[in-house]
């Protein structure tokens, strides 16, 4: 295990009707005015908006709405919100919705109090020295955003460049998590949330660190609970102890808990940001294709911690004289688990074309030097390899 540091700050109410919980949060973190972030119209059909915009004013706080953030969050919507929410003196910003609203309001958060063009701390010229407070009120298990330190935003005049950033700054203060608001998700939105939280956990499992039996044990118990779970909620989409498991399990699995003290890859990340930049696909659905063809291409680099995936999580049985038949059987169920709930596994599905290949590669934000990724780094010829695994 590698030396670390690790600050985790958020409040979590978590349960049945947590939303009325959020004005009492709010006024705790200091809030006098708050913007509540959102994407379309379900916030507001389901009456959820209502019902925390009520909860805020019963606790004094006044609200401006910023509606309007679509999947993969554009940069667009954080300029309109940063002038909105200058110009209208708030103190907070509280994303309503799922991981769209709430990276797209750690932006805003972000802007605000920044001189600069917020898109600096994206594009690697600027680091975060001061934000907003920023609340979450959740509608879907997926991102993790609601515990992590992470933001992505996609700034389409700029080449669909879509990139991430994390900073502590961009911690929720508060995260409100009611799994019932998850009940009325289309399966094929719940499946995708499902794809992101296990590529959330390979990104930080698929590791050289050794010595970390801890977080392995905890991450490949998650990943199981979230195996397990979620094929419960894609058949039984108002049980709610498994969409309480799955919620739960989403931050866990991005809050970094999972990741202390160990060298993390996220090359399947980057690769998957492009998918979803040029075809506009849906970020898990985007992993569910990218994760297994990246696995498939570095089994060789280690197949011992392969074949442990395979037993731990995917039930392969243990051959320990035939390391590489347990590897490729626990990325055959694993891939077989994905198209169960739903999920595409190749580029046709997605839409994504082989002729776009030496473009996408091209595109793709190299993490390690000149190359991506620390478990197995990759040049962009090999980027290109695992896209044409995954045709």
């Amino acid at each position: 295990m590698i030396d670390f540091t690790f600050y985790s700050p958020t409040f979590f109410a978590f349960g049945k009707n947590a939303e009325a919980e959020t004005g009492k949060l709010a006024k705790r973190y200091g809030a006098t005015k708050a913007l509540l972030h959102y994407g379309q119209q379900s916030v507001i059909r389901s009456g959820l908006l209502d019902r925390v915009e009520t909860s805020l004013h019963e606790a004094g706080i006044e609200t401006v709405r910023l509606g309007g953030v679509v999947p993969n969050p554009e940069a667009s919507k954080v300029y309109e919100g940063i002038e909105l929410g200058r110009r209208e003196g708030v103190d907070m910003v509280i994303g309503v919705g799922g991981g769209s609203a709430v990276d797209s309001a750690k932006a805003i958060a972000a802007g605000i109090p920044y001189d600069g063009d917020f898109w600096d701390f994206y594009d690697d010229k600027k680091t975060i020295e001061k934000a907003l407070p920023i609340g979450c009120v959740l509608t879907l298990a997926a991102t993790g955003t609601e515990g992590s330190n992470s933001s992505v935003i996609t700034k389409v005049e700029d080449n669909q460049k879509k990139r991430g950033i994390g900073h502590n700054l961009l911690r929720p203060a508060f995260s409100v998590l009611n799994p019932e608001l998850t009940y009325t998700l289309p399966a094929y939105q719940t499946a995708c949330g499902i794809a992101d939280m296990l590529a959330h956990i390979l990104e930080r499992y698929l590791s050289n660190t050794p010595d970390v039996e801890l977080t392995d044990r905890m991450s490949e118990a998650v990943m199981k609970t979230i195996v397990n779970q979620g094929r419960i909620a894609i058949r039984e989409p108002e049980n709610y102890e498994a969409r309480a498991a799955l919620m739960w399990a989403g931050m866990v699995a991005h809050n970094d808990i999972l990741g202390v003290g160990r060298e993390q890859d996220w090359s399947s990340h980057q690769m998957e940001h492009e998918l979803s930049a040029v075809y506009g696909v849906a970020h898990g659905a985007g992993l569910a294709v990218v994760f297994p063809a990246f696995m498939t291409y570095t089994l060789e680099h280690d197949l011992a911690r392969y074949a442990q995936l395979a037993h731990r999580v995917f039930d392969v049985e243990p051959d320990f004289g035939n390391l590489r038949g347990m590897a490729e059987e626990g990325i055959r169920r694993f891939k077989a688990f994905l198209k169960e709930i739903g999920m595409p596994l190749t580029f046709a599905e997605l839409g994504a074309r082989e002729e776009d290949i030496p473009m996408l590669a091209s595109r793709v934000y190299l993490t390690n030097g000149d190359l991506l990724g620390f478990f197995q780094p990759l040049s962009r010829d090999d980027i290109a390899n695992v896209y044409r695994l995954a045709l």
